[in-house]
């Protein structure tokens, strides 16, 4: 069982970081859903959940099990749904006032336009200088 775990927290927090990575927002926004369930999966593993015990010690029951961990899952689902809903109202102001959805902001359109004819003004100075 705890090879299953390793093994989903591990694929959550690649395609994360491989999300993270793109330059469009939505992806982005996926790829940091996924690393806070990661992490927050890897908080309850290294918990040590315990079924059928109390959390909170009781003097009749025999056990009790840590409620640190669950509380620090907790937490971090309110911070991480606070956090996408932030990043998804970014996006969104950002697409309409830029246009487009990427990352840094650029029109790319513009850019490309700017570099290809900086790219040809270059080569024409080239030419006419040999």
């Amino acid at each position: 069982m705890e090879w299953l775990v390793a093994s989903v927290i591990s694929v959550m927090t690649g395609c994360g970081v491989y999300l993270t990575l793109r330059a469009r927002t939505f992806p982005v926004v996926l790829g940091l859903t996924l690393l806070a369930y990661a992490v927050n999966v890897f908080l309850f593993s290294m918990g040590r959940l315990q079924i059928g015990i109390p959390a909170v010690i009781d003097p009749a029951a025999a056990a009790y099990t840590d409620p640190l961990p669950q509380a620090l899952v907790l937490t971090a689902i309110v911070i991480a749904f606070g956090m996408t809903a932030f990043l998804i109202v970014l996006a969104l102001k950002a697409r309409s006032e830029l246009g487009n959805d990427h990352v840094d902001g650029l029109h790319r359109s513009d850019d490309e336009l700017k570099a290809t004819k900086h790219n040809s003004t270059k080569a024409e100075t080239e030419r006419s200088e040999s």
